[in-house]
């Protein structure tokens, strides 16, 4: 089992920047595929971004390609969800997420961290 810690989240305007981190601990960290959803106030959790074990393959959702970039350390344990151009439609609760597979993320959910973007 894994345990997930978000952090990072808070309130920016549009078009600023805001790095996202989670910090797991439990079981090996590198042998995971990690992620991010995110849930807007009334709107069901959507799917963010997600990376391989290794870091080599990444996935995003259409409304953030080009914007949001995730990354892994896998030293540190900590992956990361980099969010730039940030729009008022970025705001959610921002999820970090973990599973053996890409296809099995979700898993593992932390306990979300805040995003508040303003116009």
């Amino acid at each position: 089992q894994v345990q997930l810690v978000e952090s990072g989240g808070g309130l920016v305007q549009a078009g600023a920047s805001l790095r996202l981190s989670c910090a797991a601990s439990g079981r090996t960290f590198s042998s995971y595929a990690m992620g991010w959803f995110r849930q807007a106030p009334g709107k069901r959790r959507e799917f963010v971004a997600a990376i391989s074990q290794s870091g080599d393959n990444t996935y995003y959702a259409d409304s953030v390609k080009g914007r949001f970039t995730i990354s892994r350390d896998n030293a540190e344990n900590t992956v990361y969800l980099q969010t730039n151009s940030v729009k008022p439609e970025d705001t959610a609760v921002y999820y970090c997420a973990a599973g053996e597979v890409v296809s099995a993320l979700g898993r593992y959910l932390g306990q979300g961290t805040q995003v508040t973007v303003s116009s």
